[in-house]
């Protein structure tokens, strides 16, 4: 059976804290950031700010979790999995949660060349995707074709995913799950990987 083409973006798996929270911590970001989806790697401005940027721009704030605001529209304060770019008033800020955790592994898909055990301990490089924007879920997965031993590159491939046999993702090939750690988030820098 052949995995499914169908990304989630960072899944956590573990991390310091315990389920379902873990370890989330609470930034900030401007009413008018860009759209950010449950398992989205994001990155934080000078002014503390967090929001989505361009792959390789920089160190990773961590991984978006959700956010809470005073929504314009519906009048009230709105909890979600995802920032939708809007309903928030004019120089308002949303509140924001995500995960920086140095610990942290999470579960991600790949992308059209899949994972082998041979990535295992390389660094990689993520990609956006298409988000699910109804249910809010990110459409972010891992760029295998980069994995390298730059140590600039955000995270780290610590294993393949192959629970249960037979399941979506579990199978070599195109479109497999991965458990990745940070290598490069604002808790994390590593220099170079263990060969």
């Amino acid at each position: 059976m052949a995995n499914t083409n169908a990304p989630f973006g960072f899944r956590q798996l573990s991390g310091t804290g315990s389920a379902p929270t873990y370890e989330q911590v609470v930034g900030f970001c401007a009413y008018n950031t860009a759209a950010m989806y449950f398992g989205d790697p994001i990155y934080q401005n000078a002014n503390g700010s967090v929001f989505p940027d361009t792959p390789g721009t920089g160190i990773l704030a961590g991984v978006f979790a959700g956010c809470k605001y005073l929504s314009v529209s519906q009048k009230r304060t709105v909890w979600s999995n995802f920032w939708g770019a809007a309903d928030v008033a004019s120089g308002n800020t949303v509140e924001v949660y995500f995960v920086n955790d140095p610990n942290a592994k999470f579960l991600v898909q790949t992308g059209s060349t899949g994972a082998t055990v041979a990535a295992i301990g390389a660094n990689v490089q993520f990609s956006y995707g298409t988000p699910n924007t109804m249910s809010g879920i990110s459409g972010a997965f891992v760029d295998i074709t980069t994995a390298a031993t730059t140590a600039t590159l955000p995270f780290k491939v610590v294993s393949l995913d192959v629970d249960p046999p037979g399941s979506n993702g579990s199978e070599a090939g195109a479109y497999n799950y991965v458990i990745v750690a940070f290598n490069n988030v604002s808790t994390k820098t590593l220099n170079a990987i263990h060969t």
